[in-house]
């Protein structure tokens, strides 16, 4: 078991020079320093944290919280296969949050979850890795940015092309001007995705606790097309493709382009491709508009998978005196302005996999959890404080309340702010069951 740790680590952190100069101890030199986890929501991009933080140095997945019975078990049973520790199960995360053995937890729940057990997490004195996006709706990011400095806890969200190293040294390439002054970024996602029918109310399953999973929500009656995956595409629960998805392209753009806030926000679409129950748009495009005359473009196909750059995602940087072309992983290639090859960069730790809706591989991903480890440890600051993850979740928000309403929103590029437009407020923000209010 001990050798299978070691292996694993050693493959996650291979090529980062965080096995260099001291090896595996260097991240684990005294025993004061492990951190006890606990994983919440440990369906697909859940199950896939807990095993990568299970096998990282110094680190404990003591505690798997989640409302179905069956995805409880099969976690807790992975993480003692890895690391010869059985975990203790919970269903609700309130019970899990009152340990006092509890450094931080990992969460991965639908995204309506996301701010609520965040905001609990920071009030009983832990730590907190928070899946993208941070929040459902920009009034709830606005609440963890002041929570954690309330609280003093750190959240990291989980954008984690923060941590991959040739991403860096890209975003380093262009902050100095290796493309000229860069002024316009495109995105992009493309998937497969299938119809979801339509759904009929049924019976709840007896291994799932569906009050719990609601939670802060209010009340709707369960469907048999919406657990595990599919309450993604509903707006009371999900945020759609842009945020599911288009959150980490927006945020290389967002930090390429060195940009905050926008000005302007456009956004169309539909859901085209299939008549079903599918509430957010399966194809959409937002612009964004900034000071200082930068812009960028977002698009989506969820249900077309034909692919740009030969990626199903990534990013273009539009400059002055060239292009920069990052296509979904930890590579990137340079052109000139008459678009001739200058550089490609490619990865030696992991060829990213684009399609993979659990992530885009465990080499690579483990870089961002080392860095949010090394930063409760007090040895590194966060790449993706919620401060800056807040901002990225921001944009496809706008994008998607844009959408709903039909028309460009204007906003105020000190915060982000909608101005001038009443129906697009009462967007910001959205009603909580009775008793799951947050509140600071």
């Amino acid at each position: 078991m001990l050798d299978r740790r070691k292996f694993l680590i050693q493959s996650a952190l291979a090529g980062t020079g965080l096995i260099l100069g001291g090896g595996l101890n260097a991240l684990a030199k005294s025993p004061n320093e492990k951190i006890i986890i606990g994983a919440v929501g440990t369906n697909s991009r859940g199950f896939y944290l807990a095993r990568m933080f299970a096998v990282l140095p110094n680190i404990e997945v003591a505690y798997i919280c989640d409302v179905d019975d069956n995805v409880l078990a099969k976690t807790i049973a992975e993480i003692e296969k890895l690391s010869g520790k059985r975990p203790k199960g919970f269903k609700d995360v309130r019970k899990l949050l009152e340990l006092k053995d509890l450094d931080a937890i990992v969460i991965a729940t639908p995204d309506h979850w996301h701010a609520p057990a965040t905001l609990m997490a920071l009030q009983a004195g832990k730590h907190v890795y928070v899946e993208k996006p941070c929040s459902h709706n920009p009034a709830e990011g606005e609440l963890l940015v002041a929570g954690q400095q309330k609280y003093g806890k750190l959240i990291q969200m989980g954008n984690q092309r923060r941590s991959f190293p040739n991403v860096i040294a890209a975003m380093n390439e262009l902050h100095n001007s290796v493309i000229g002054r860069v002024y316009f970024a495109k995105g992009w996602y493309a998937a497969n995705r299938k119809s979801i029918g339509n759904g009929k109310p049924a019976a709840v399953p007896a291994y799932l606790d569906f009050d719990l999973w609601q939670g802060p929500a209010p009340r709707k009656n369960y469907m048999d097309n919406l657990v595990p995956y599919n309450w993604h595409w509903f707006w009371h629960w999900g945020t759609g493709e842009a945020l599911n998805n288009g959150t980490h392209e927006l945020d290389v753009m967002r930090w390429g382009l060195g940009v905050n806030y926008p000005t302007k926000v456009v956004s169309a679409g539909g859901r085209f491709a299939f008549n079903d129950d599918w509430e957010t748009p399966d194809t959409q495009t937002i612009t964004f508009e900034f000071p200082d005359k930068k812009a960028m473009l977002w698009e989506s196909r969820s249900c077309n998978p034909f692919e740009e750059q030969g990626s199903s995602r990534g990013v273009i940087f539009y400059g002055e005196k060239g292009t920069m072309v990052i296509p979904g992983g930890d590579d990137y290639k340079i052109f000139d302005q008459e678009n001739k090859l200058v550089r490609e960069v490619k990865t030696s730790i992991q060829k990213a996999d684009t399609t993979n809706t659990m992530g885009a591989g465990e080499k690579l991903d483990s870089l961002h959890l080392v860095n949010f480890a090394e930063a409760i440890r007090g040895k590194s600051q966060l790449v993706s404080p919620i401060q800056e993850g807040f901002r990225s979740t921001l944009l496809p928000q706008l994008g998607n309340i844009a959408y709903r309403t039909g028309r460009a929103l204007h906003c105020d590029p000190s915060n982000g702010h909608i101005l001038n437009d009443a129906d697009a407020l009462k967007l910001w923000r959205r009603e909580y069951a009775p008793g799951w209010e947050m509140k600071l």
